[in-house]
Parts: structure tokens; sequence; C-alpha cells
């Protein structure tokens, strides 16, 4: 039972890790910047701050949720390949 857990797992990461939308994303001036990783975790820089914050996200369809570690939460859409986010939009990298 335990093998076929862990390869639901490995699938589902695969999976994810040829979604369109992981990888980096950031603002034009470069100071926002959120890395989605295939494990549905992000990590977002803020200037020098390497990692401000981190925590899961979900997509459906072009519909971005976040939910920091802290329990903030946030959303977001991917719009003709820009990622629109709080007021702020982050293209890729």
């Amino acid at each position: 039972m335990t093998l076929l857990g862990q390869s639901a797992v490995a699938q589902d990461t695969a999976a994810t890790a040829d979604h369109p939308y992981v990888g980096m994303w950031v603002t034009q001036d470069g100071n926002i910047r959120h890395e989605l990783l295939p494990n549905h975790r992000y990590i977002e820089a803020r200037g020098s701050r390497e990692r401000a914050y981190e925590g899961r996200y979900e997509v459906t369809g072009t519909h971005i949720e976040y939910w920091d570690d802290t329990g903030f939460t946030a959303d977001g859409d991917f719009i003709d390949g820009v990622l629109h986010h709080a007021g702020m939009i982050l293209y890729r990298r």
C-alpha cells in the first residue's frame, strides 16, 4: 500500500513539473519574485529578502490561490501569459 501512495505522489509531482505556470514570475522592476515549485509550494522574494513569504498554491484553470504559511491568503489570474496578483503584474522569467 505504501508503494502505491509514493507512486501517486511521484506522478503528481511529475505532472505538476510540466505545468506551464511552474517556475519564476517577476515584476518588471525585479523587486517581487514568485517561484512556483512543482510540489504546489511557492517562495516569494521581496527586494533583498529571498524568503519573504512561503506557502502553498493551487491553480485551477488560469486562477491561482495562495495560502501563506502564516495564514495569509491571496489570489491571482494568469492572463495572456502574465500573472496578475494583488495589484502587481509578474512576468515569466
